[in-house]
C-alpha cells in the first residue's frame, strides 16, 4: 500500500457496474502480458465472478444477511448499537482503525488489505456482529458488490470457509500499510500480534446449493415494441448479446427513497449510482439511437411497469441482474408486467453463465477450470 493507493488498479467501481466488463479486462491483459506474469491480476478479476457465481447458487445467503441487518438493529441492546456506531464513525480508540473508518466515510473507498484488517477488527477485536459491519461497508463503498461484500465479510468471520478466520495483526499493517496509517499508534496494543482472538459467530444462513437460474445467453427473436431496462448491475449493453438489439426506448431508474429508507445508503453512494446510470444511459443513446430516460421513482418495479405501459411496449429486455437489490425487484416486476400484458426477457452474458457454473465450491477449484477457459479464449 502507498498513499493514494498507487499500486492498485482502482477499476473496482467501474467493474462493479460494468462500465467496463471483466471480459474486456481479461482479454486486454492477455493481449499484452504473459499468463504466468499476469496470473495474480487475472485471479483478482475472476474473484468477482467467483463470488457472484457462488451466491447465484445460494441466494438465501443474501436474503438472510439482509434479514439479520434489520433484526439486529431491532433486538440488540442500545449500548451495543451505540458501540457499533462509534466504531463505524472512527471512534474506537485504535487510531489506525479509526483512520480507515474515516477514510471509507470520506472517500467511499478502502484498499482490499484495509477492508480485511478493519472487518477483522470489527468482528474479532470489538466483538460486533459481522452483519452490521458488512452493512456499514455496503452503505459507503462506491464499489459495493452484494456478493463480494457479503461473502468477504463471512470469510473474515470464519463462516465462508468454516473455522478459517482472518485475524488482524499489527505486524501485517507494519509490513503492508503506508507509514501514515501508523503515525499515531494510540490503541495499537489492542491489535498487537496474538492480542486478537477468533470470535466465530453463529451462522444463521442456509448455505445449501441450488441450481443456477436459467437465463438465455442470446436475445430470442422478438415481435412488437421492445424497450431496454438498463440497471446498475450491467451498464455496457453495447457490448455482448444486446449489442444488436433494436429497442424503441431505453430507460434506467433510480429510487432515492429506496436507497435511503431500505438500504440507508450514504449520500456519496447515491450520487455515484446516479452518475454510473447517467453514463450508461448516454452510451446507450449513442449506440441504439433511440429515446432514453433516467427517472427517479418511489417504487422501482411500479415505475418500470408504468414506463413500459406508457411506451406501449410488448416486451422489456434487460441483462439478468445478479443476486442483490436489483435482482430482488424481479419477482414483483415480472408479476406487474405480466398483468399489463408485457413480457420480461432477461439475458445473461455467456461468459457469466460459464463462470458461474464453475463456482460450485471453493475458489481454487474454480480457478483451475477458469485457467483452461482463459487460455482457450472461451470466456467471452
Amino acid at each position: 500500500m502507498q498513499p493514494g493507493h498507487g499500486h492498485v488498479s482502482r477499476l473496482s467501481a467501474a467493474l462493479r457496474h460494468r462500465l467496463i466488463t471483466e471480459d474486456e479486462v481479461l482479454r486486454d491483459t492477455q493481449d499484452h502480458h504473459r499468463f504466468t506474469a499476469a496470473e495474480k491480476w487475472l485471479q483478482e478479476v475472476c474473484w468477482r465472478r467467483y463470488w457472484k457465481g457462488w451466491l447465484e447458487m445460494r441466494p438465501q445467503v443474501w436474503r438472510m444477511w439482509r434479514h439479520r441487518v434489520r433484526e439486529l438493529r431491532a433486538i440488540l441492546p442500545a449500548e451495543v448499537l451505540k458501540k457499533a456506531d462509534a466504531v463505524a464513525a472512527g471512534q474506537s480508540g485504535v487510531a489506525c482503525m479509526d483512520l480507515l473508518a474515516r477514510e471509507l466515510i470520506e472517500t467511499g473507498y478502502l484498499h482490499n488489505h484495509a477492508r480485511m484488517w478493519w472487518a477483522s477488527f470489527w468482528i474479532h477485536a470489538e466483538g460486533l456482529p459481522w452483519e452490521l459491519g458488512a452493512d456499514f461497508f455496503f452503505r459507503h463503498l462506491l464499489d459495493a458488490d452484494p456478493a463480494s461484500n457479503t461473502l468477504s465479510w463471512r470469510w473474515v468471520a470464519g463462516l465462508q470457509t468454516p473455522g478459517k478466520t482472518y485475524l488482524v495483526r499489527l505486524s501485517n499493517l507494519e509490513k503492508y500499510a503506508h507509514a501514515g496509517l501508523l503515525s499515531d499508534r494510540s490503541g495499537s496494543e489492542r491489535i498487537a500480534d496474538g492480542a486478537v482472538r477468533p470470535s466465530i459467530p453463529k451462522d444463521h444462513a442456509d448455505t445449501s446449493r441450488h441450481p443456477l437460474s436459467d437465463f438465455p445467453t442470446e436475445l430470442p427473436q422478438g415481435t412488437g415494441r421492445a424497450g431496454l431496462w438498463l440497471h446498475a448491475d450491467d451498464l455496457t449493453p453495447e457490448l455482448g448479446p444486446l449489442a444488436k438489439f433494436t429497442p424503441v426506448v431505453v430507460a434506467a431508474f433510480t429510487s432515492e427513497r429506496t436507497y435511503r429508507d431500505r438500504y440507508r445508503l450514504d449520500e456519496k453512494r447515491i450520487d455515484a449510482l446516479r452518475t454510473v446510470l447517467t453514463d450508461g444511459i448516454a452510451r446507450a443513446e449513442a449506440h441504439y439511437r433511440c429515446p432514453t430516460a433516467l427517472t427517479d421513482v418511489t417504487d422501482t418495479a411500479a415505475g418500470i411497469d408504468l414506463w413500459a405501459r406508457s411506451q406501449q411496449l410488448t416486451e422489456v429486455v434487460a441483462f439478468a441482474p445478479t443476486v442483490g437489490p436489483v435482482r430482488d425487484l424481479v419477482p414483483r416486476l415480472s408479476t406487474l408486467l405480466a398483468g399489463s400484458g408485457i413480457r420480461l426477457t432477461l439475458i445473461r452474458r455467456a461468459s457469466d453463465a460459464h463462470a458461474f457454473r464453475l463456482a460450485a465450491s471453493g475458489f481454487f477449484p474454480f480457478w483451475e477450470k477458469m485457467i483452461r477457459s482463459l487460455r482457450s479464449g472461451a470466456t467471452g
